[in-house]
């Protein structure tokens, strides 16, 4: 078989399908919903494809699964250190936060993160990579192109999309601070941000004032913005974590 760009694409994206598949259910039975749990607004979770194309194309030769397991217990480890940092550094935000598991590192990797990627690393190595490149190579070469180019194109388009809505969002949470201020003052009262403090104003305050509060920061918070609050429980941004929380509580299930 002759390995081009164009399949390492295709097994991208087959490995960040898999991971999606797995962080959404796993994060579904924890919420008890449905949850998109991607980066993306289409279901992949890049940071398992990255992984898995890193590791089959250095281990590919390695048939001694230690060997593997540690090789991909380290990288992963960075792997999902230098994404996490990076996107802090772009973003000014966390998408996870290990600081409750034993033996993490500032909250970005932990112990037990590494060694269920590296198990991963030899179940895709060993397991399930020669039956996608078996499949991957009945693929004739003009569909190969077509459906690259097709995948890439799309793909490229949901990343800009999510990129786009996710810059700046710090600015819209002071400005969601704002309008929900203004609306507390117009009903005649002060607001306190935390999701404790908010389920309690919650309470006190009318029906009406609520549903006025909800309109007021879905006009201010775009849709990108909104999943990714919903499909990260861990989602943070310092200095403005009570906004944070409590933009949740009032993003929640009517009462």
């Amino acid at each position: 078989m002759i390995i081009t760009l164009e399949h390492y694409f295709l097994w991208f994206l087959f490995y960040s399908f898999v991971g999606w598949m797995y962080e959404s259910i796993l994060v579904s039975c924890q919420q008890h919903r449905l949850v998109n749990r991607g980066f993306l607004n289409g279901p992949l979770c890049p940071i398992y494809g990255t992984g898995a194309i890193l590791g089959v194309a250095i281990l590919g030769n390695v048939h001694n699964p230690i060997i593997i397991f540690l090789i991909s217990m380290v990288g992963a480890t960075i792997l999902e250190y230098t994404t996490s940092w990076v996107m802090e550094q772009l973003f000014h935000a966390r998408w996870w936060d290990y600081s409750n598991f034993r033996f993490n590192l500032q909250g970005r990797v932990c112990l037990l993160g590494a060694l269920i990627f590296g198990l991963g690393g030899v179940g895709v190595v060993l397991g399930s990579q020669p039956y996608v490149e078996r499949v991957t190579d009945m693929i004739p070469l003009p569909m190969l192109h077509t459906l690259v180019t097709v995948l890439a194109l799309i793909t490229i388009i949901d990343l800009a999309v999510t990129v786009a809505g996710m810059l700046g969002f710090e600015q819209v949470l002071d400005s969601v601070s704002q309008v929900v201020q203004d609306v507390a003052a117009r009903a005649g009262g002060t607001w306190q941000w935390g999701s404790r403090a908010v389920s309690d104003r919650m309470r006190e305050l009318s029906q009406d004032t609520v549903e006025r509060l909800r309109w007021a920061i879905n006009g201010v918070i775009n849709a990108q913005q909104k999943r990714m609050l919903k499909s990260f429980p861990k989602f943070q941004v310092p200095d403005r974590q009570d906004i944070i929380d409590s933009l949740r509580e009032l993003m929640g299930p009517r009462r």
